[in-house]
């Protein structure tokens, strides 16, 4: 779900300070996959669908560490600013556009046409 070629809307989901630091919130917007919403511990903020890779695991229960996020289910270990997967595992988790304007987080999500 890379809207990055896309026409999206930007969605306004919660203040930054709704997310605690090196932690996820969880996002369900109509006719969309759950989307997982990171704060990193430098206040940089990634939006992955809420699913990993591998077998499906919730991402959003998984341990935030730099910009990185561990499944909880086995341990894989997601790059949060590209979606990859790290080594020795392969898959790539689908990033959502996120940015953050004046405290405010907000989703790019595809515009329903």
């Amino acid at each position: 779900m890379n809207t990055s070629c896309l026409q999206h809307e930007w969605i306004s989901i919660c203040r930054i300070d709704d997310i605690p630091q090196q932690g996820s919130r969880v996002v369900r917007h109509q006719g969309h996959e759950a989307i997982a919403v990171f704060r990193a511990s430098d206040d940089h903020v990634f939006a992955v669908i809420d699913r990993c890779p591998h077998k499906g695991g919730p991402l959003s229960a998984g341990l935030v560490h730099g910009h990185a996020v561990t499944c909880p289910l086995h341990n894989w270990t997601i790059c949060l600013e590209d979606g990859q997967a790290q080594a020795p595992d392969v898959g790539c988790a689908h990033k959502v556009d996120v940015k953050v304007e004046a405290g405010q987080v907000f989703l790019g999500l595809p515009e329903k046409g």
